[in-house]
């Protein structure tokens, strides 16, 4: 009987460990599951974003130094961590190179053949060897040779000389400077008047002007080898010929009179500094006047002493006999062929 009492309480005592060891287990249960609960959810890390900026979408490289500056583009990346981490920049180009680092760098191009070239940036946080969020962008830019230049005229010019004497050549002599490079200039020469007798497809022409006294010469010079109306024009007059002037003739007339008519002629004379006095004389065959050398000499001595005319001014030409005598009286200028009996 006590035997199974003993049993009975331990048995009872057993059941009641086992309930409060399974009540704690389930306040423990319950507890842990309201902690879990509490506790913050971890956020997963954010990629950053990136755009790019480029200077330039198209280089063009010539082969003048100075153009060559134009073959460097300036990129500059903006990016932005949601999280405020710091970035790091890799730049990565198809041709050409990087110059600089960081979010500023410079794409030199020099020296790319013509196509298509892409450069890309990568934006990255976390440790360098393995990155916890990156991002990427790129851009484009063409390149190009150099168009070749628009051909233009050169500078020309034409030297038109002074005609000294009609008849004498005449020579135009052009001058070409600048233009486009490269260019053999070509000369095609066109006159007004007169005839080219050398020269013809050289800078300069020697033209004949025989014939063309008191004529003006207009000379233009076609400048071909540019595919553009390249010329120049001037213009030479020729002198007309220089003749002497009979200035009077003085017949069979009283001393007075005679003396008064070459008074006239002696203001002529100094009116005319350059010019020289012929005087062409006729003696009559009655030689009531005297022979022609007499009668010439006679006026010379009176235009020298008596009105002031220089005596190498003064030609005197004996015109030999008529049947009435006379004086001519002649103003020659420089140049001018002297009259004759």
């Amino acid at each position: 009987m006590r035997s199974r009492m003993r049993t009975a309480a331990v048995l009872g005592v057993l059941m009641m460990a086992a309930a409060a060891f399974v009540f704690t287990s389930s306040q423990a249960s319950h507890k842990d599951q309201k902690n879990k609960q509490a506790l913050p959810t971890p956020t997963p890390n954010q990629p950053p974003t990136i755009t790019l900026d480029s200077d330039a979408q198209v280089v063009t490289i010539c082969p003048d130094a100075e153009s060559m500056s134009n073959t460097r583009v300036h990129l500059k990346a903006n990016g932005v961590s949601p999280e405020g981490k710091p970035l790091r920049y890799r730049w990565d180009v198809s041709g050409g190179r990087i110059e600089g680092d960081g979010t500023d760098v410079v794409w030199d191009l020099s020296g790319a053949q013509p196509g298509v070239y892409s450069a890309g940036v990568t934006a990255e946080s976390g440790p360098v060897d393995n990155p916890l969020c990156t991002a990427f962008t790129s851009t484009k830019v063409v390149v190009r040779n150099c168009p070749p230049p628009r051909p233009f005229c050169p500078n020309v010019s034409i030297y038109c000389p002074d005609v000294q004497q009609a008849g004498a050549p005449v020579t135009f002599t052009a001058s070409v400077s600048g233009g486009t490079a490269g260019v053999t200039p070509a000369f095609n020469w066109k006159i007004s008047a007169g005839t080219i007798i050398s020269g013809q497809g050289t800078p300069t022409i020697t033209v004949d002007t025989t014939g063309l006294a008191g004529q003006p010469i207009s000379a233009t010079v076609e400048v071909a080898g540019y595919n553009l109306d390249c010329h120049a024009s001037c213009q030479a007059s020729v002198p007309a010929p220089i003749n002497p002037t009979k200035f009077d003739e003085i017949g069979e007339v009283q001393r007075d009179d005679e003396k008064a008519r070459l008074d006239v002629f002696a203001i002529e004379l100094q009116n005319t500094p350059n010019a020289t006095g012929y005087v062409i004389a006729y003696g009559s065959r009655n030689k009531r006047f005297g022979t022609g050398q007499q009668r010439g000499d006679r006026a010379r001595q009176y235009l020298v002493e008596t009105r002031g005319i220089s005596a190498s001014r003064i030609v005197v030409l004996d015109g030999g006999q008529r049947a009435t005598g006379s004086l001519q009286l002649w103003i020659v200028p420089p140049g001018a062929t002297p009259p004759r009996p």
